[in-house]
């Protein structure tokens, strides 16, 4: 790629969310902001390699944006009054409060997470409009078919277009039925980032983990009591401690077992340790944890040891069956059969995920797990096709790299 695409590509990342949110303030349709947004990029892509980036990417797209939006709305509305196109050109209305925190991409996120959508649809739009993923990397997030996921978040948005459905960081009132959906969101935005799902992108993505990270915060100022929220944040700042490591020089996954964890982010990992302590005293006193507690703890008992051999199995496989009650998912299912190993050995973990074929044939990460605990059952054959298999599922180069050495580690 050359500077300027490089550079297409970071601003992208960077300020999509910005644009949209912006665009969605003003002219409060979605539609209008994401193609506005879509068409400025695209003018980006025509003019910057002969013109050079402009010095503020950011503001030149946003106001590209902003004219483009102009000219659609005119088109549509070649009726309308010219007071009416003289406001909306000019915008010189003073802006309506924003709520408790001045965050576009905040309004954005609870705009998208309404309690009229289905959660699913709150989750898939979001991660649209906000994360800029596309319906291909949320499909994939989702495990299920492209053209699904885009009719779902076509619907979502009309279904806010109708309902008139505000854009605006709801009242404290209203945050509790909305948080959930946030917290999911923004917690897929992370994992797209943490490992990225596309063929096409940078195996992590740190634009997407640092804005998950910096949105959750904002919602622990919003609810400070919120065990979940703190529970969402330390599990961010535990796996991002570990970003440096996770990835080797030549572009190839590290496992946690062979990552250098004196590269690990000391600071990250000790605030992360500090919120899960206090959710603990919680628990403690009678509040039962929820899902991103415990997944924070998980990753606390992790990161707690200097060693992979130093890891407290036992503990591990104790959260992930208190998991597994809250959410009986078959990758709960997935992940807790990896402690079983450790604990009992991997043809006890092998009979636990062969029982899962039927929900996760189509997840990777299924064929990976199966491929190494057959590979450390010697069944050298079985475990080459399920590496193939897994090779042939994932999208994410790093994980591509580092499946392809491990099949070929095989006698």
């Amino acid at each position: 790629m050359s500077d300027v695409e490089e550079a297409i590509t970071r601003v992208h990342r960077e300020e999509w969310a910005r644009v949209v949110a912006s665009l969605t303030r003003r002219f409060g349709d979605l539609d209008i902001a994401e193609e506005a947004a879509a068409e400025a990029f695209a003018t980006a892509v025509q003019r910057w390699p002969a013109g050079g980036v402009p010095p503020n990417p950011g503001a030149w797209l946003t106001t590209t944006a902003n004219r483009k939006a102009i000219d659609r709305i005119r088109r549509e509305n070649k009726r309308d009054d010219k007071h009416k196109e003289a406001q909306m050109v000019y915008d010189d209305d003073p802006p309506e409060p924003v709520g408790a925190i001045d965050d576009d991409r905040l309004r954005l996120i609870f705009t998208c997470c309404h309690p009229a959508l289905a959660m699913q649809s709150r989750v898939a739009l979001t991660l649209r409009m906000v994360g800029g993923l596309t319906a291909p990397e949320i499909a994939r997030a989702f495990l299920v078919q492209e053209t699904a996921m885009e009719r779902r978040i076509t619907r979502a948005k009309a279904k806010i277009k109708a309902a008139g459905i505000p854009y605006r960081v709801p009242s404290a009132e209203d945050l509790p039925q909305r948080v959930t959906g946030v917290l999911a969101v923004l917690y897929l935005v992370f994992n797209e980032g943490y490992l990225a799902t596309g063929p096409d992108t940078d195996p992590v993505r740190h634009d997407l983990t640092t804005e998950a990270i910096r949105l959750t915060r904002l919602i622990r100022a919003l609810l400070p009591d919120d065990g979940e929220v703190a529970g969402l944040l330390a599990l961010m700042l535990l796996i991002e401690a570990r970003r440096t490591a996770r990835v080797s020089t030549s572009g190839e996954l590290v496992s946690l077992d062979e990552q250098d964890r004196g590269a690990w982010d000391a600071e990250l990992i000790a605030e992360g340790h500090r919120l899960v302590r206090q959710r603990l005293a919680a628990a403690a006193a009678g509040i039962a944890p929820g899902r991103y507690q415990i997944l924070a703890a998980i990753n606390a008992v992790h990161t707690s040891a200097r060693d992979i051999r130093d890891t407290d199995w036992s503990q591990v496989l104790t959260l992930y069956d208190q998991l597994l009650r809250l959410d009986p998912s078959p990758i709960i299912a997935l992940n807790r059969a990896i402690a079983v190993a450790e604990l009992d050995g991997p043809q006890v973990a092998l009979a636990a995920i062969d029982r899962l074929q039927n929900q996760l044939a189509g997840y990777h990460a299924y064929h990976a797990t199966r491929a190494d605990l057959l590979r450390r059952l010697g069944q050298s054959q079985q475990s080459r096709a399920a590496y193939d298999k897994a090779i042939e599922l994932a999208g994410n180069t790093a994980e591509t790299a580092y499946l392809t050495r491990r099949r070929d580690q095989l006698r």
